[in-house]
């Protein structure tokens, strides 16, 4: 992923794969599954500016496991990646 760098406060995140069977071993089919809420942190921009000026780094850095919201980022696709880019605000926390 060397083509995009995100700005600001924003987040590079790719989606983990999502269960493909039930606890009680039922086959969940490609249009029936939700989409996971659990991702890697692929990149992450510089930081966003307080009220002083200064740059404030992130909290997330790349490799991080991490979960966010349901409806969070937007998807894109990077060199035939799909991807989501969001603010870090909507990541709710690392995993692990």
């Amino acid at each position: 992923m060397t083509n995009f760098r995100p700005l600001h406060d924003r987040v590079v995140v790719r989606r983990l794969n999502g269960e493909e069977k039930t606890a009680g071993g039922i086959i969940i089919p490609e249009t029936a599954k939700e989409k996971p809420q659990e991702g890697e942190v692929v990149a992450v921009g510089p930081g966003a500016r307080n009220e002083q000026g200064q740059v404030v780094a992130l909290d997330v850095k790349a490799g991080d496991k991490v979960l966010f919201g349901k409806w969070s980022g937007t998807e894109v696709k990077v060199n035939g990646e799909e991807l989501l880019i969001m603010k870090e605000s909507d990541i709710m926390g690392i995993v692990g």
